[in-house]
């Protein structure tokens, strides 16, 4: 049938008559549903828009931190110890991945990340964000970002760099992944370096790509940088030489400290073992501690310089005064004390030359418990070190009311109290500077600092020079002596205790001493801790240490030799008493 033939006007369908309930229903929906969006509009608009704000912020609307760039750890002569350098870090959104298993496994491997791991970080979609490494080389990163995985971001971060290494660990310390000091000045000085990150808001798409910032932006506060007292490379050389000597003497560890004692600066601290701060996997405690400030130790002979010092302040003995140590062994105060060596009649001097204990106790108790008890007192023993390290301990040393006869006469020659290798070295700069202590800096100092006056200068210079002969014929640490330049010090052996008994074959061998002799530039303090190689007296251990840091470091701080450079070593040591 053709399509003309068909007569519209005349089909039922078309002719019947539509109810006029019928169109008016139909507007009514149309006005309803109109009225409907209207009110929603004005809802969403007006009514609910902070929450629908709030929506839209949550999942397109970001923070991201502008991370501050931590501030530089400087040496005394602004060479670097401590800097950051931006670092690729590597995190997923498990939401957005989309990656081929062939994606996965060269991921995996640039990552050094089990596969098995990797998929089960990645498959978290409960987390928006999850990190898989944490500052990775450049060359790392510039791999990751060409597999052109789906979900895979990268955010430049801050890694700290210590170019001194395992040298100055100690003293610096490092920083944990967030860049927030752990230990040493980093530690200490955490919110001076640190700075103040900033923040900027952006929009992101559905494919995580920032498309606007919104908002303003805040930038940064960059962290500030710090200079210490310490010449890395004092620093470096102590710690090398430091290390021969622990190791040729099959040592379990070792310190050294190195003062300036005209401004109380710390030139060097140093421990052996050490570590990489920033390579520290499988980081031992032993590696970690500081010992040099957290480990003390009963300091034996290095102790009678003070109460010799002490006795001819009081007006008690002269250098040449003569003291009986015959035959070398004495029965006193309930306790037998005994030399080394039966030496007779000694003077003062040649009691310090020697390392009497019969001589050094004869004079002691000579004098109240009270005076030692205030002399050990201001030359800082029993008191936290006042220098910024963390750990720093205080020793002990008992209120002289509680000693007994027998207490004062072995606190004499070192035991009955504890120090650190640090304070044993601040005490003897009040020896090298004349009677006066010197407070110690861990930042730089310009010029020469007031101290605490504890003895007299002229009773200061005698100890002096009976601390030169310790390092001549008859004393017991000609080791000690430095091609050029004169040295005093003090020698000190202790037995090492063993629960509440000392041990029989277990020792701390140490040399605490001072050069140029007459007007001392840097006070240097050594400890050998436990050496088993044969040898384990202070004189034999820790005087070369001294000896050999001695030099360098008045080298290279432009002192001039006060003495013809040729080797002064000419007799063997005499044996020092415990």
């Amino acid at each position: 049938m053709s399509s003309r033939s068909v007569q519209y006007s005349t089909n039922p369908l078309l002719a019947s008559k539509t109810p006029i309930w019928r169109s008016q229903f139909i507007v009514a929906c149309i006005a309803l549903g109109f009225i409907g969006l209207v009110v929603r509009a004005v809802y969403v608009q007006v009514v609910g828009n902070a929450f629908f704000i709030k929506q839209g912020t949550v999942r397109f609307e970001r923070q991201l931190d502008i991370p501050a760039n931590r501030g530089r750890i400087l040496d005394r002569n602004g060479l670097i110890l401590a800097s950051s350098v931006p670092m690729p870090s590597i995190w997923a959104s498990p939401e957005e991945m989309q990656a081929s298993t062939k994606q996965l496994k060269n991921l995996s491997q640039l990552l050094d990340m089990p596969l098995p791991e990797l998929q089960k970080k990645i498959s978290d979609t409960k987390r928006k964000h999850v990190w898989l490494r944490r500052q990775v080389d450049e060359a790392t990163g510039k791999q990751i970002k060409e597999l052109g995985i789906h979900g895979i971001y990268t955010t430049m971060e801050y890694k700290r760099m210590y170019p001194q290494g395992e040298a100055a660990a100690h003293v610096v310390g490092f920083t944990n992944v967030e860049n927030t000091g752990q230990e040493g000045v980093e530690l200490t000085f955490n919110t001076h370096l640190g700075g103040k990150n900033g923040t900027r808001r952006v929009i992101k798409n559905g494919q995580g790509q920032v498309v606007e910032g919104v908002g303003d932006l805040i930038p940064p506060e960059e962290g500030k940088d710090l200079q210490l007292s310490i010449d890395s490379k004092v620093q470096y050389f102590a710690y090398q030489r430091l290390r021969e000597a622990v190791l040729q003497n099959k040592a379990a560890a070792g310190s050294v400290v190195v003062l300036d004692a005209q401004t109380g600066d710390v030139l060097a601290l140093a421990n052996y073992p050490s570590y990489m701060p920033d390579k520290r996997s499988n980081l031992s405690g032993a590696q970690l501690r500081n010992r040099a400030l957290t480990d003390t130790f009963e300091p034996g002979s290095t102790m009678k310089p003070l109460i010799i010092g002490l006795a001819m302040e009081k007006g008690l003995v002269k250098p040449e005064t003569m003291i009986d140590t015959a035959p070398g062994k004495v029965s006193m105060y309930g306790m037998t004390v005994t030399d080394a060596h039966p030496h007779g009649a000694l003077s003062v001097s040649e009691v310090i030359q020697k390392s009497s204990n019969i001589g050094t106790v004869k004079i002691a108790m000579k004098m109240p418990a009270k005076d030692m008890w205030e002399l050990y007192t201001q030359v800082g023993f029993g008191q936290k070190p006042q220098v910024p390290f963390p750990g720093a301990v205080a020793g002990r040393l008992r209120p002289y009311k509680s000693w007994r006869p027998m207490e004062q006469a072995t606190m004499s020659y070192g035991y009955g109290l504890s120090t650190s290798l640090f304070q044993l070295a601040q005490a003897y700069t009040m020896l090298a500077r004349d009677g006066e202590m010197a407070p110690v800096s861990l930042l730089k100092t310009q010029d020469k600092v007031s101290g605490v006056r504890v003895m007299s200068s002229e009773h200061a210079a005698q100890v002096r020079n009976m601390l030169h002969l310790v390092t001549g014929p008859g004393g017991t640490a000609p080791k000690a002596q430095t091609m050029g330049y004169s040295v005093g010090g003090k020698t000190g052996t202790a037995h090492k205790l063993d629960g509440k008994t000392y041990a029989e074959k277990k020792y701390r061998g140490f040399f605490v001493g001072m050069a140029p002799i007459e007007n001392p530039r840097i006070v240097v303090a050594v400890m050998i801790d436990e050496p088993t190689g044969g040898h384990y007296f202070g004189g034999d251990v820790a005087a070369p240490v001294f000896s050999q840091t001695v030099q360098q470091t008045l080298r290279m701080l432009e002192v001039q030799p006060d003495m013809a450079v040729k080797p002064q070593v000419v007799a063997k040591a005499e044996p020092e008493s415990f």
